[in-house]
């Protein structure tokens, strides 16, 4: 495989409405960080639903900005600065995060907090199909399928019981405080009636299963956020996207990956959302991403309806977030405006699952 010739992930040219203070950043980066003496250029990475991430340029120099969105009004969804810190944290222990390089609480300069972070090149599956110049032949998806759950597992394995990890999270009551908390995001960011999700939280509410243990938990793994080696694409170099790091229960975080990962047997509507590459020939199926996880993890994996099901909720809701900040003209991105039937897709997904008594074989 010629890695000259892959598809590195590319910023491209800075949404409409998405533009930064380029003067007032290249200030703040003389300052604060060596190799930023020259003119300064700013592109953006453009297929994030939350987040915005910019490539940032000083000559050879660059490193990768990440502010909140703008018009968002959920904080804590979008905190830059426990972003920061949890990169830090993690870097000593962990060799697939990026390397954090400086963070700026003055929103006087950009408009929000952010931060930069060394950039990771390699190759990143966004969408349903593999990018032009890339083969991933059956073989291929399931070595790196399987190190996806793999590189979960890895994860987890992390102890948090080490003071800078162990100050990340309250494990305790974790999954109460999920279910309760994106239970009320969704209902302050409500458009539109979709009995489903609300009937879901309610039947999450009244399952709550005992504490499960404690991990370093991701709460957004999945294809995406991967960086993958251009000379093998079946090896992951980096995690990305830290936002929702926390401490808390592995089996939600398996469960998140689990709800965008769609399976060939699911019903049409669902296979249909841009979730991921986990269609592909060769990628392991949702009940063996969990018996791979069980068997690298160590990790009993019963109850996984209740974690499957929680995950649709939350990405329905995370979609349902962005699409009223599109509704209100916070962002003129018309990818968003769709979102509101993903939310509906999801809402009969996990009435599905919950109706079928298990995470797969939803057809």
């Amino acid at each position: 495989m010629n890695e000259r010739h892959l598809p590195i992930d590319e910023p491209g040219e800075v949404r409409s409405g998405e533009a930064l203070d380029v003067e007032k950043l290249a200030a703040f980066l003389r300052r604060s960080l060596d190799g930023f003496e020259e003119p300064l250029t700013v592109q953006q990475f453009g297929r994030g639903h939350s987040n915005l991430t910019y490539l940032v340029r000083a000559g050879e120099r660059e490193a990768v900005l990440r502010r909140p969105p703008f018009g968002s009004k959920v904080k804590s969804a979008h905190d830059m600065l426990r972003e920061f810190a949890v990169l830090r944290a993690l870097a000593p222990l962990y060799p697939k995060v990026p390397r954090p390089l400086v963070a700026c609480e003055d929103p006087g300069v950009i408009g929000a907090p952010f931060y930069l972070m060394d950039r990771v090149r390699g190759l990143i599956l966004r969408g349903t199909r593999p990018p032009p110049g890339l083969e991933l032949p059956p073989e291929r998806m399931r070595a790196l399928s399987t190190a996806l759950v793999d590189g979960l597992a890895e994860l987890h394995a992390l102890d948090v019981r080490r003071p800078e990890l162990a100050a990340l999270g309250r494990p305790e009551g974790y999954v109460r405080r999920q279910v309760a908390g994106w239970t009320e995001r969704y209902l302050r960011a409500k458009t539109d009636e979709v009995p489903e999700i609300e009937k879901a939280a309610t039947w999450l509410a009244s399952r709550l299963p005992p504490e499960r243990g404690a991990a370093l938990v991701h709460n957004d793994y999945k294809y995406d956020n991967l960086v993958l080696d251009p000379a093998d694409p079946s090896r992951i170099v980096a995690v990305l996207d830290w936002e929702m790091a926390t401490v808390g229960d592995p089996l939600m975080d398996l469960g998140t990956t689990l709800g965008y990962w769609t399976d060939p047997e699911d019903p049409e509507e669902m296979r249909a959302l841009p979730l991921g590459p986990t269609l592909l020939p060769g990628n392991l199926h949702r009940v063996e991403v969990a018996e791979r996880y069980a068997a690298r993890s160590g990790r009993p994996v019963d109850g996984l309806l209740f974690d499957y099901v929680f995950a649709l909720c939350k990405i329905a809701v995370i979609a349902q977030q962005i699409y009223r900040r599109y509704k209100e003209g916070f962002t003129r991105d018309e990818r968003f405006a769709s979102l509101i039937v993903a939310v509906k897709v999801l809402g009969r997904q996990a009435t599905r699952a919950i109706e079928r008594g298990r995470f797969f074989d939803l057809s």
